[in-house]
């Protein structure tokens, strides 16, 4: 909205700094800070009010969470949603495809989980929506997402390490994107389980796939590096810059002992967000490594049940394997902040491939 006023204005005097990415990038970020900042002790006020006992506690989970945790409300993801959202249509260049890709995942995966978060703190249950028809409804946003953006930037495959070469997946590429995309957003769901622990991880990530998309957004830097160029993505950056200030501003009220959960409204959406970012780029193997420990934590999900139903044995004390280490006696700040520098690390090995071709 801005660029496009400062546009018909003819980016007089200071509006000139509009014209530029890297600028409208930090002012999404600063607007989208602000507003969940200002919103947010009203915001968990109402929560409170409106969720009785707030988010309702697995019982098979780690029994300190049954006391530490209780009567946290939940939902917060729908802070993030709201600032985020704002700051992006205020900031980015409506014209520009993928920008709307992003939010519409990123909404549409919202809505889905805010869904199963009320049917949990109505019901006073922690099973909420079908799974089967979540994942119905999570690969019909996604497929819809990704058969749009494929029509710009390509149905192709690209790997790491090799320098501009892709393999053209045709209809097939709808299928995987849509895959990596509610994969994304599932293991970040699952990351979700400690206060603070999904949300840096994921502002690390989004910080990772921002600079790839202004990487093969910007022809120069594309061909300098080998990899595919993708026209237009560089605008993405506008919708990261959005995302890491809403999440900034939700871990303000969300850092230990959190005043609030973001819930399957906030992580859903925001895994959702991350890998749209890394189909649009083109970057989806990447995200692997990027993603690493969202990875991890959604395979130890999937080895403890293969496990427990094949041999009754469980491999992990608990699962996700976060809850794993605080059996094993870390205290909760300890797992949190040894995953947020395993992010970290797994950010800038998945920055580096962008050289190693």
């Amino acid at each position: 909205m801005i660029f496009h006023l400062a546009e018909w204005l003819g980016f007089p005097g200071a509006l000139n700094v509009v014209r530029y990415l890297t600028f409208r990038s930090g002012a999404a970020l600063m607007t989208a800070l602000l507003i969940g900042l200002l919103i947010g002790p009203r915001f968990i006020a109402w929560l409170r009010a409106n969720q009785g006992k707030g988010q309702p506690i697995r019982e098979d989970g780690p029994a300190s969470h049954l006391i530490t945790k209780k009567g946290t409300p939940t939902m917060g993801g729908l802070k993030i949603l709201i600032s985020m959202t704002v700051a992006t249509l205020l900031w980015m260049e409506w014209d520009k495809p993928f920008v709307w890709a992003a939010l519409f995942v990123t909404l549409g995966f919202g809505a889905i989980g805010f869904l199963d978060d009320y049917n949990k703190v109505m019901k006073r249950s922690t099973a909420g929506v079908s799974g089967k028809m979540r994942l119905l409804a999570e690969f019909l946003v996604a497929g819809i997402a990704v058969y749009y953006v494929s029509r710009f930037s390509g149905t192709s495959l690209y790997f790491p390490f090799l320098k501009d070469f892709g393999l053209d997946l045709g209809l097939f590429y709808v299928a995987f994107g849509a895959l990596v995309i509610v994969g994304a957003g599932n293991a970040v769901n699952l990351t979700d389980g400690l206060d603070g622990l999904a949300t840096m991880p994921v502002i690390i990530a989004a910080m990772t796939y921002g600079a790839i998309a202004y990487l093969v957004g910007n022809a120069v830097f594309a061909g300098y590096l080998g990899v595919h160029f993708v026209p237009g993505a560089g605008e993405l950056i506008v919708f990261v810059g959005a995302l890491v200030g809403a999440c900034l501003a939700f871990l303000w009220y969300n850092a230990p002992p959190a005043a609030v959960f973001m819930g399957d409204t906030g992580s859903l959406a925001l895994g959702g967000a991350i890998g749209t970012i890394a189909v649009i780029t083109n970057h989806e193997l990447v995200l692997v490594i990027v993603g690493g420990l969202f990875v991890l934590e959604a395979v130890s999900v999937i080895v403890q049940v293969a496990s427990f139903k094949m041999t009754g044995k469980r491999v992990f004390r608990m699962a996700p394997i976060h809850h794993h280490f605080e059996q094993l006696g870390w205290p909760e700040s300890t797992v949190v902040i040894r995953f947020w520098i395993i992010s970290i690390v797994l950010a800038l090995t998945g920055l580096a491939t962008l050289k190693l071709r």
